[in-house]
């Protein structure tokens, strides 16, 4: 077989190429892929200092394509670069019956591949809430603002009970994109300065989060997981399409497909949001010489130092009640209307009754 050097690899000049590079757009073999991708997750990860010897790190698994070839991607770093890292994979279980069940027999799966210990956490053990049943009772369209604040609070909770102090997540460069997107659209200025931060940390709390990945692309990390032929669940959560982001994530694949550097373009715009000064607070008072408090121009209260607990579940909280236990006490009254109506369609599910819809025939 003739060799035909347009078909040859960009970087080795020896190996066909078997696909155009979504970053950059170099045609690569699988093996210079493979080499590229991983040497820039190591290089993201050793320039951000994310990771010390001996650290033990949780890793966020779902079972999606970006924790399982997160997990997968940590695990070959460790050994290759002796990062010295005990690796162990922390899944939230949010009780969304015909999707999560379904990704967690894949995390299980995962668990034995990679050789790590796993622990689940589930919302209903937390807050005695499933996900279903607060769609039921707020609406689909408020399920990602709920579910996001519970989900965080949830990690730092899985991870503090396996005396854990770093969870890593798979969020990638399109997820970074987009938020900053959300944030202009939306023009919540205060998040948008540490929107890109490649590692966030509640106010008070010990569990630092980080995002190895910040710098990856989506269609790459697909790409890694197909060729590697990696054990991954690629359905959506049921509740996804309602969410905002999915607006931001339209948006953001429209300009990549006209610029493909768009992505990290946004990403360093949003690197470089700088805000300005915050003037000095008002109305705040000391409440037996011990404890700050800022009385807010609603009349609400927030505690200004770090480290406060949460007067109702013992989170750490800048407020004296936090935002998830505000969520869960406004859920209350809805719980009895939906019991006195009968309303268990979401209790059983939303993508539970999309999958039997999908085998019905007209």
């Amino acid at each position: 077989m003739v060799f035909n050097p347009k078909t040859a690899c960009h970087l080795c000049h020896s190996r066909k190429a078997v696909m155009k590079r979504p970053k950059t757009l170099q045609k690569l073999c699988k093996e210079c892929f493979y080499n590229v991708f991983e040497t820039e997750i190591h290089n993201t990860i050793i320039s951000a200092n994310l990771f010390h010897k001996g650290e033990r790190v949780a890793i966020g698994a779902s079972g999606g394509k970006d924790s399982t070839v997160l997990a997968h991607i940590l695990k070959t770093l460790n050994e290759r670069y002796n990062y010295g890292l005990e690796l162990v994979l922390l899944s939230i279980d949010e009780g969304i019956v015909g999707y999560r069940d379904d990704s967690l027999a894949t995390v299980k799966r995962n668990k034995e591949q990679y050789q790590m210990p796993l622990e689940i956490v589930s919302y209903k053990e937390l807050y005695s809430w499933s996900m279903d049943e607060i769609v039921a009772c707020a609406g689909i369209r408020s399920s990602c603002t709920y579910c996001g604040v519970l989900r965080r609070q949830a990690l730092d909770r899985g991870a503090a009970k396996l005396g854990i102090a770093h969870v890593v997540t798979g969020h990638n460069a399109d997820d970074m994109a987009e938020t900053v997107l959300m944030n202009l659209l939306r023009g919540d200025v205060n998040r948008l300065e540490s929107s890109t931060n490649i590692i966030t940390q509640s106010s008070g709390s010990p569990i630092k989060r980080s995002k190895p990945f910040k710098y990856t692309y989506e269609k790459e990390i697909v790409l890694y997981a197909h060729y590697k032929k990696l054990d991954y669940f690629s359905t959506e959560c049921t509740y996804a399409p309602e969410a905002f982001r999915g607006t931001a994530r339209t948006l953001l694949k429209s300009l990549e497909a006209i610029k493909p550097s768009c992505i990290i373009d946004i990403i360093q715009s949003g690197e470089n949001f700088k805000l300005k000064p915050k003037k000095q607070r008002k109305n705040v008072v000391k409440k037996n010489n011990a404890q700050e408090i800022e009385v807010r121009a609603d009349g609400s209260v927030s505690l200004t130092k770090d480290g406060n607990k949460c007067e109702n579940c013992g989170y750490l909280s800048t407020n004296k009640i936090c935002k998830a236990c505000i969520l869960l006490k406004g859920l209350e009254s809805s719980r009895a209307k939906v019991a006195i109506e009968g309303g268990n369609v979401a209790i059983d599910g939303a993508a539970q009754m999309t999958k039997k819809l999908e085998t019905l025939s007209f």
